[in-house]
């Protein structure tokens, strides 16, 4: 990846405003916090540029993507992410403006497409915390507030609302699912990420987890009557918060339009992985989180099928959570109670958000 500095973003600047620009400063972005398990991997580093034009200050943020597996081995690969990134942020309520998408060039310098050997997104910088440290301060045994529940509360509504909004192409809708279990960045991606070994985890218990996750698909494509406008990665460090229940959201993922499941389990299931490393089981504030959450959730969306369509949404959000690559200090216990989960869900006709523990064999 070619650096970036002061000397090399100056031009690109200047050239997009059309007014000259001075960059003040360059700094990493992430959200450093220990909650029990330390997330071990990511797919690149935000960079905060601080820079002035036309006598005033403005902060942006630049977005790589670095090589590796979940389907991002290529350049072509990184750049389709950056591009349907550019074009797809500013179409959903609440989200981070992208503001442009470019390109280094061999020599270091930011511009033309035709000559790129890598891709940017250049986007808003939002201001906030990120949702994990409101989930951190619970893990480590603070009290569940008024202001904890109206922000479930609010992040609830704002997935039913954005929910509403239907897709018209139902080819989109089994894309997506078959996505949900093929693409590198989900299920067989992350079965592949796993080494032959893990203590407990074989290749044997991921191949029959696919093999369930399969047979989902099949169970899903007669569906496409739910596609639904999504946000497609809605965890914890991609909600900012402000003061009260003000947030914006952060780095949609993997197309515009998919199943209202999707969203909701990647919320309720960081609930579950918080409490899971906190208790060993679903308890105290995180399940009345997560309870909540799913209570309201019907009621505001009338969309009770969501629970006939969930689990494989849930198997998916469990191999990351689970995964060695992903979470490699996670407990033992705690990886085996995912994977109970995951093969519980899986093998049930519809999923029951007030037996998660039996689930988890808590």
């Amino acid at each position: 990846m070619p650096d970036l500095s002061r000397e090399n973003l100056e031009p690109y600047l200047s050239a997009l405003h059309g007014k000259p620009v001075q960059v003040l400063r360059l700094s990493l972005l992430g959200e450093h916090i220990r909650t029990g398990a330390i997330k071990g991997y990511g797919y690149g580093m935000p960079v905060l540029v601080e820079y002035e034009v036309a006598g005033k200050r403005r902060r942006a943020v630049v977005e790589t993507l670095s090589p590796g597996p979940f389907g991002h081995e290529h350049m072509s690969d990184r750049a389709q992410m950056l591009l349907w990134d550019y074009s797809a942020f500013n179409r959903l309520p609440r989200h981070a403006r992208s503001l442009d998408v470019g390109a280094f060039q061999k020599e270091g310098s930011l511009l033309s497409l035709g000559k790129a050997e890598e891709l940017f997104l250049f986007m808003e910088y939002v201001e906030g915390k990120a949702y994990i440290h409101d989930l951190a301060r619970l893990q480590e045994g603070g009290p569940l507030t008024d202001l904890d529940l109206a922000r479930a509360d609010a992040l609830c509504d704002y997935l039913a609302g954005i929910h509403r909004i239907r897709g018209s192409d139902p080819g989109l809708y089994i894309r997506r699912v078959r996505e949900l279990v093929g693409h590198g960045e989900c299920i067989m991606g992350l079965a592949d990420s796993y080494p032959p070994r893990h203590g407990f985890i074989t290749r044997e218990l991921l191949e029959a987890v696919e093999h369930r996750c399969v047979a989902w698909r099949w169970r899903l494509s007669e569906r496409t009557h739910r596609l639904r406008q999504v946000h497609g990665d809605f965890h914890p460090y991609n909600i900012l918060f402000r003061e009260g229940t003000d947030f914006s959201v952060l780095d949609r993922s993997r197309g515009e339009w998919g199943d209202a499941a999707d969203d909701v389990t990647s919320l309720t299931g960081n609930y579950l992985f918080c409490s899971l490393q906190r208790s060993g089981r679903l308890t105290g504030p995180f399940e009345t989180l997560f309870r909540g959450f799913w209570d309201r959730y019907l009621e505001r969306s009338d969309d009770r099928e969501i629970l006939e369509v969930a689990a494989p949404f849930y198997a998916f959000r469990g191999l990351v959570m689970a995964s060695p690559v992903w979470y490699p200090s996670l407990s033992d216990g705690v990886r085996r109670k995912l994977f109970a989960f995951i093969e519980a869900v899986l093998d049930a006709d519809a999923f029951d958000p007030a037996i998660v523990n039996v689930y988890c064999g808590a």
